[in-house]
């Protein structure tokens, strides 16, 4: 499998500086979608369409549906399966958006509500449809930014900040090009990330790897020289194999 090129693994992506004031702000960048027109459920009754939106290039939505798989309610990963990315670029090429994570859980009807974060690419178009019943759970116009100074999402860099137990995050410094991130040190102060993330201790790991510039957190700990998620949840970069695989080599996982 192709993976992130690994010299270039840490550099800072344009749009997510290791500010914190940049952190918040891709967080407000994130809207709600608005709730589908109808029942997400049973076969052969496709809910009512949602309303076209208009969205600008980076920036993010949640998507957030119940969805009715019959009888046996899917793993979220598999959920993302049966869920198809509609693409209509205006210059004809690539992709317009992608799903950055996912996380959710069954209801008592037995449905699977889902949430999906999208983070906007380039112009055009862009939907997400449920094959199973070939509803529409989401669709929107994506604008160029009005911004002049944003940037389209290149997909090469990836950017990690790591908690440190009492609400501060610091970015980790691959430019040694560790062989893990237990590997690393603290960017700035040089602080390795052994004595940083004590062994068993469970911490917030941050990954910034969209057009958005939107964090991705999941709870993990080290245990020995690996490091082991603590929460399934949320999926991460669906979307993005080659960023997974690179996470995972890191992380150990």
């Amino acid at each position: 499998m192709k993976t992130v090129p690994f010299a270039a693994l840490f550099v800072a992506f344009i749009l997510a500086s290791c500010g914190e004031a940049d952190k918040r702000q891709a967080q407000e960048n994130t809207e709600q979608a608005p709730p589908l027109l109808g029942p997400a459920s049973s076969v052969g009754e496709p809910a009512k369409p949602p309303k076209m939106m208009t969205m600008e290039v980076n920036k993010a939505i949640m998507v957030t549906v119940e969805l009715d798989f019959g009888e046996k309610i899917p793993s979220i990963v598999e959920a993302l399966r049966q869920i198809q990315r509609i693409h209509q670029p205006a210059d004809g090429q690539g992709r317009t958006f992608a799903i950055i994570d996912a996380y959710g859980e069954p209801t008592p009807e037995g449905k699977l509500h889902l949430s999906m974060h999208v983070s906007t690419e380039k112009p055009g178009t862009g939907a997400l449809v449920f094959s199973r019943t070939g509803e529409v759970l989401w669709q929107s116009k994506i604008e160029p930014a009005k911004n002049p100074g944003a940037s389209a999402f290149t997909g090469k860099n990836l950017t990690i900040y790591i908690d440190n137990g009492k609400g501060e995050t610091f970015q980790v410094d691959g430019s040694g090009n560790p062989g893990s991130i237990l590997e690393a040190k603290l960017k700035g102060s040089g602080q390795p990330i052994k004595s940083f993330w004590p062994d068993g201790i469970e911490r917030e790991v941050t990954f910034i790897y969209s057009a958005c510039g939107c964090p991705v957190k999941v709870m993990a700990k080290p245990s020995g020289n690996r490091t082991v998620r603590t929460k399934d949840q949320p999926v991460i970069f669906p979307d993005d194999p080659a960023a997974v695989a690179t996470i995972q080599k890191l992380m150990r996982w």
